[in-house]
């Protein structure tokens, strides 16, 4: 048996550092066929040093073995106060097949948006001015396609994304 390995759900999320993953990272185990393998071992493992964090139970590594669906997925990580990439390196093993691959998420100093547009930040007591900011912005996008509809062009007014820049190489999120 040859066992394949693919992330499904979280690659290239970007969290705030020091807060707490609030998406899963899934991985999807197959066959050479393409066919879900079921109770394969998945070992998630996130760097020693630099941008990374611990997973609940305390530890860089967790092992979770697939479902039915070939799936198996971690979540929940407490991330340091480091920014940059975060490697998390992904193996697997079913019988004596084995696959691995790296799997990059971010950590940033800066509110991160999430996949739609969606910003990941703590809701502490010290985090106020955020929210206020948040519903602000929010409140400025609701109005811009407000005032787009009642204009009688077919054209929607587009509420303006302000863009992050992490790592090196750059990579942009959000609209240019």
């Amino acid at each position: 048996m040859i066992v394949q390995l693919k992330v499904v759900e979280g690659e290239g999320s970007v969290y705030r550092t020091g807060t707490r993953a609030t998406r899963g990272l899934t991985v999807l185990v197959t066959d050479e066929t393409g066919k879900p393998v079921e109770n394969a071992s998945v070992s998630f493992r996130l760097p020693d040093e630099g941008a990374t964090g611990v997973f609940s139970s305390g530890l860089r590594t967790e092992v979770v073995t697939t479902g039915a669906n070939g799936k198996a997925t971690v979540w929940g990580m407490q991330w340091n106060k480091t920014p940059g990439p975060v490697e998390i390196r992904v193996t697997t093993v079913k019988d004596q097949a084995r696959a691995g691959i790296v799997s990059t998420q971010y950590l940033s100093d800066a509110i991160a948006p999430k996949a739609g547009g969606e910003g990941t930040f703590s809701t502490s007591h010290k985090s106020r001015t955020k929210w206020v900011l948040i519903a602000a912005a929010a409140g400025g996008a609701v109005a811009g396609l407000s005032f787009g509809r009642s204009k009688s062009t077919a054209a929607a007014a587009a509420p303006t994304a302000t863009s992050i820049s992490i790592g090196n190489p750059s990579i942009i999120i959000g609209h240019p």
